[in-house]
């Protein structure tokens, strides 16, 4: 028997007939409550025709249903809508993002359904970028109403918000069109006169008609060279200035100079005119121009997109329950409600209930991450599982989404070394183009004068070094945007360089290769007390000191022991009197005297002098540590720990890892000595928390520090591994391999071009307008290239 699908979302109905709504007089199947109650406010809204139209099945609506639809009150606070809702005349106006958009039917049933409430008075839904612009009357409908009622017909939306960054860059990708179309326009209308003339269609004509179409050739490549082609004057003009000759240098001169000879002609009635390549040429730069512009919004991370993750509201505790409040309202020391489902609205610690939260949008990971009692949470993160109380402690750019904001500003700003070289090499080039351009025009002025501008320009053309321009620039842009999306942020200049070179890791032990929260492993008893009561003693003690060991403890504190006198012997342990007996806690030497070397892992506790309880201790290693330790092996790559432990763990951890060759008891000053050591066999990296082993880092050929919480604002690592997953780093040594690789196959695609057509633009075989169209297809090639990066999967 076959399955049947839900009529709504065409997933496999698995409730039988539970679920239907009638449609054309036709009882149809629904998969769950949600898409029923979806699909009934269709056709209740007289809508049926989106299910004779549509091309594609809508959204499941497993979270939808009447009684549980969401509330969207919190958009009609004012202080709310002044960050994304503009008043025009008597009207707002908002700007929303549509999820749940599946092809063109849905935008119409989306336009159908809002244009129908009372108060409405323009929406236009646009199927490609899933967005909605919608006025609307406020005194008559609420915003929270507006989108209450798109919820009703299956869809989530939310209004769209940018920065100013991305205001701006939407500005000029505006304007920048423009350029682009004026100079196609331009371009079509020149071509048509310049292609039958050069047809000969006007050959039996007058010269006055041949000036007229001259003429008015120079009237629609004008707004062209002097408008469209503005960006490339600018930038000509600022390289100049700085002593540097860019590619737009060459460009502009082949531009000016062919457009004024070309008018000069003109006016004279003598000679050829250029009119066509000139407006040909600056569009087909405009273009190359433009698919990389795309290329790089593609491939980098928008720093507003993560600002959007962050909610605009929070349940705010009060003295009377739970008030819903702006974000923005909320101050350090607030504490706020985070229901199972909902984003957390500000970095803070749990102060009540434990639960599960997925840092995907910071880290790159899926799998939730458990937070308890005093566990850090981040704005922008998603609860899982359980309510929690969150006490606020950063608010605004002090905030860890920001700071990696600001991170992820500096990675795309850093160039690589090779990028450096080809930037200089591209001066150097243009340099060489401006010359060879010279010799050119001298060498044909002499020996066919009619000849000689024509295939001068055709050496400016076709030579521009926008492809080698474009070589390194692009490839990186998509590199580090895998890095970002991997929860890897390059912080320095050359790291892409030195990924690959890498040859020796060095790891830290102590919150690197472990976790670095300690943890009770085993209590062996040998007075009277029991172990609850040996926990209890060593808890209250231990209680205010910001020792790992002491945290180990914490949840054995019990506030009915009285604790007097308590001293605390640095580098020993602590003595006081609990319940009047005199107790310690700390070494075995302190303890009872006893000169055994011991491991620092183990707490021993005394009463009265009297031993009562050896207690183990366990510094639990990362999950993904030992397929970090396989996967850099298994690229060749010596590994080592370094720890200022002094216990037998180090040697234990070595073992159980694969790694033989372990240093333990190390100095800062010992493992930098270390470092250096091995620096005399090769390329070193070194893993660390980016604070107490900064020196150490500072030494290392590449350091990569763990990015727990808001440390990773504090380090001055070369790689931040925000997630802390150990095994990132191999991912991000296969990322710098394949950007290399990409850089290399786009300088040598770049410099094989204009070897190749340099010669025959030199000697007169290649037209300018056919240069123009090599050149562009140069550069896009480059950038098609660098964009595969994208597709990479690890």
């Amino acid at each position: 028997m076959s399955q049947a699908n839900c009529f709504h979302c065409n997933e496999p109905v698995l409730t039988g007939q539970q679920f239907t709504t009638r449609i054309n007089d036709v009882e149809q199947l629904m998969c769950c409550p949600g898409c029923q109650a979806v699909s009934q406010a269709i056709i209740d809204a007289g809508l049926t025709n989106y299910y004779k139209f549509r091309t594609e099945p809508g959204s499941k609506q497993t979270a939808l249903v009447p009684e549980e639809l969401s509330n969207f009150s919190a958009y009609d606070l004012p202080e709310v809508q002044q960050d994304f809702i503009q008043q025009r005349d008597s009207l707002s106006e908002v700007s929303l993002t549509v999820d749940g958009i599946t092809c063109a039917a849905c935008a119409w049933l989306i336009e159908h359904k809002i244009k129908k409430l009372n108060g409405v008075a323009k929406i236009q839904v646009n199927s490609t970028t899933q967005r909605a612009l919608i006025a609307w009357d406020s005194e008559k409908i609420k915003l929270s109403e507006i989108l209450n009622q798109i919820s009703l017909i299956g869809y989530q939306a939310a209004p769209f918000q940018v920065d100013e960054q991305e205001t701006k860059s939407k500005k000029d990708s505006r304007k920048f069109l423009l350029r682009l179309g004026l100079a196609g326009f331009a371009t079509m209308q020149v071509m048509m006169f310049a292609l039958a003339l050069y047809s000969g269609y006007f050959s039996d004509l007058d010269t006055e008609y041949r000036d007229y179409f001259r003429w008015v050739s120079m009237l629609f490549a004008a707004p062209v060279v002097f408008y469209s082609a503005q960006p490339f004057y600018f930038s000509a003009v600022r390289s100049m200035l700085m002593g540097r000759l860019n590619m737009d240098v060459s460009v502009s001169i082949a531009i000016c100079g062919a457009y004024i000879a070309s008018c000069i002609e003109t006016i004279n009635g003598t000679g050829e005119v250029y009119f066509e390549s000139v407006s040909m040429f600056t569009f087909f730069l405009l273009l190359g121009r433009f698919f990389e512009q795309n290329a790089r919004q593609k491939a980098s991370v928008s720093s507003s997109n993560l600002h959007k993750l962050v909610p605009l509201t929070a349940q705010l505790k009060t003295t009377d329950g739970f008030e819903e409040v702006p974000a923005k309202r909320l101050a350090i020391g607030d504490v706020i409600l985070v229901k199972p489902g909902e984003v957390i609205a500000a970095d803070g610690v749990v102060v009540e209930g434990t639960t599960a939260v997925n840092e995907a949008m910071l880290t790159g990971e899926q799998m939730p991450l458990a937070k308890e009692v005093e566990a850090e949470v981040f704005a922008g993160t998603i609860n899982i599982e359980q309510p929690i109380l969150v006490k606020v402690t950063a608010l605004g750019q002090d905030q860890l989404v920001a700071e990696i904001i600001r991170l992820q500003e500096i990675a795309s700003n850093n160039k690589p070394k090779i990028a450096l070289y080809a930037d200089r090499f591209s001066n150097y080039f243009t340099a060489a183009i401006l010359l060879i351009a010279t010799l050119t025009y001298l060498f044909w002025y002499f020996y066919s004068p009619e000849d000689a501008f024509w295939i001068t320009l055709s050496v400016l053309v076709a030579t521009c070094p926008c492809a080698l321009a474009l070589a390194t620039p692009t490839a990186v842009t998509c590199g580090t945007a895998i890095m970002t999306r991997l929860g890897i942020i390059t912080r320095r200049s050359g790291v892409f360089e030195r990924l690959p070179k890498i040859q020796h890791v060095v790891f830290d032990k102590t919150g690197t290769l472990t976790l670095g929260s300690l943890s009770i492993a085993e209590v062996e008893l040998s007075g009277e007390l029991s172990k609850k009561e040996a926990l209890t003693y060593i808890a209250a003690l231990e209680a205010g000191s910001l020792h790992p060991i002491a945290k180990a403890f914490t949840p054995f504190f019990d506030k009915s022991n009285n604790v007097s006198d308590r001293q605390s012997i640095v580098g020993n342990g602590l003595s006081g009197y609990v319940n009047g007996r005199f107790c310690k806690v700390g070494s075995q030497q302190f303890v009872n005297g006893s000169s055994d070397v011991e491991d620092s892992t183990t707490v021993w506790l005394s009463c009265d002098g009297v031993i009562q309880a050896k207690v183990s201790l366990n510094d639990e290693v990362r999950p993904e540590t030992e397929l970090a330790v396989k996967q850099l092996k298994q690229i060749g790559c010596k590994l080592s720990i370094a720890s200022g432990d002094n216990s037998t763990e180090v040697v234990a951890l070595g073992k159980r890892l694969g790694i033989t060759d372990t240093h333990q008891g190390l100095s800062p000053q010992g493992k930098l000595q270390l470092i250096d050591q091995f620096q005399q066999h090769g390329q070193v990296a070194m893993f660390g928390d980016g604070i107490n082993d900064a020196p150490v880092l500072a030494g290392a050929n590449l350091s990569i520090a763990m990015g727990s919480g808001a440390a990773i604002s504090k380090n001055s690592a070369d790689i931040i591994l925000l997630g802390d997953n150990l095994s990132r780093f191999a991912d991000a040594v296969n990322v710098a391999k394949l950007t290399g690789r990409i850089i290399k196959q786009n300088l040598f695609w770049a410099l094989g071009y204009n070897l190749f057509i340099i010669p025959l633009a030199v000697t007169g075989h290649v037209a300018p307008y056919i240069a123009a169209i090599g050149m562009s297809a140069s550069s896009l090639i480059v950038v098609s290239n660098s964009l595969r990066l994208l597709k990479v999967r690890l």
